[in-house]
């Protein structure tokens, strides 16, 4: 195993030679990707997971391993330079993606691509032009089978990075592509970029992806970009399973954002939403913090559908128990017609 350097910089490692401990072997890659980065500072977990990338190449045999983590900074830091308003509290413009509803997860697996896929699903019926973006490493993401085929539309935004266009019945589908082994949070395009020609949209469903704890860091740049305070103001949901567990990781992605919306840089989750029961079952909503409880008291429910539990999300629009449960939400907010004037039939 040979040490790692890139762009002429020396490795972290003691003279240039091999590694001798695991430590320096990190070390190296680190190095590598910040040199890949160049000036621009990126996040330190972003940096952590593509020496953690790099070093899966190099068990496994696969490739430079300094030139993969190079590649994965430089990704990282251009995606960092991309779009930023030049003040943390100055408001972005959402206007361009018409009703913007970001879907966040409040604990792992909470299910937060199926509450995105029916949201899209239950406009699109009702003849909304809807975009649903899919923000997740495509390794890892809820969405990868929502599209029967792959569309022929790109937009390539780095050498690694691109986004590609598809259809979900008429619903439009963007989803990230890239040669790169890992897609980190701070890797995720700002939001301006995903933004396609279309006209009107009228409604932009985002599956933030990634750990919620992970994209409610920092809303700045990356997946939590998604969150960032503008005008008109979006409506994020944050996603739980009627579990005390996923209420107690979700109160810590609240706590988390909470600097950040009171510094007028994020937007707080408008609802919650539950996955998988239709009512609280007894003793879960104690397990709800200070932050996390004022919303229980008008969560909406996703019920259990064991179809979708064993598939997840198909190129089949969501079971109809799915969408008329969170038809009344988008009602409220005038995003569907009231009941007696909406029709169930549509491209099913």
């Amino acid at each position: 195993m040979t040490a790692v350097g890139h762009a002429g910089l020396p490795p972290a490692g003691s003279s240039g030679g091999r590694p001798a401990t695991v430590a320096e072997f990190v070390a190296d890659l680190e190095h590598a990707a910040r040199a890949g980065a160049g000036p621009t500072r990126i996040d330190p977990v972003d940096l952590t997971e593509a020496a953690a990338a790099a070093a899966r190449c190099a068990a496994t045999g696969r490739g430079d391993v300094g030139a993969v983590a190079a590649r994965m900074g430089g990704a990282a830091a251009a995606m960092t330079t991309l779009d930023l308003p030049p003040a943390a509290t100055e408001p972005v413009s959402w206007a361009g993606f018409g009703a913007l509803i970001p879907v966040l997860s409040g604990s792992p697996g909470a299910g937060a691509s199926v509450v995105a896929a029916a949201i899209a699903d239950t406009l699109q019926l009702a003849g909304r032009c809807v975009l649903l973006i899919d923000a997740a490493d495509p390794a890892r993401s809820g969405l990868a089978a929502a599209a029967e085929a792959e569309g022929p539309w790109t937009s390539t935004l780095t050498p690694d990075l691109a986004l590609r266009y598809s259809w979900r019945g008429q619903a439009l589908l963007a989803r990230l592509e890239s040669r790169l082994p890992v897609i980190t949070p701070g890797m995720v395009p700002p939001p301006p970029q995903w933004l396609p020609e279309v006209d009107p949209l009228h409604v932009t469903v985002v599956d933030v992806g990634h750990d919620g704890w992970r994209a409610a860091a920092s809303p700045l740049a990356g997946a939590g970009g998604w969150l960032r305070f503008g005008t008109p103001a979006q409506r994020p949901l944050l996603v739980v399973r009627p579990t005390r567990p996923s209420l107690r990781h979700a109160e810590q992605v609240l706590a988390r954002l909470e600097p950040w919306v009171a510094a007028g840089a994020a937007t707080f989750p408008y609802q919650l939403v539950v996955v998988g029961a239709k009512r609280w079952p007894a003793g879960v909503v104690g397990a709800a913090g200070r932050r996390l409880e004022p919303m229980t008291e008008t969560a909406v429910f996703l019920p259990h559908d064991d179809d979708v539990l064993v598939a997840g999300v198909t190129p089949e629009l969501l079971p109809d128990r799915l969408l008329d449960a969170l038809a009344p939400l988008l009602t409220r907010w005038n995003l569907l017609p009231p009941p007696a004037s909406r029709s169930r039939k549509g491209p099913r």
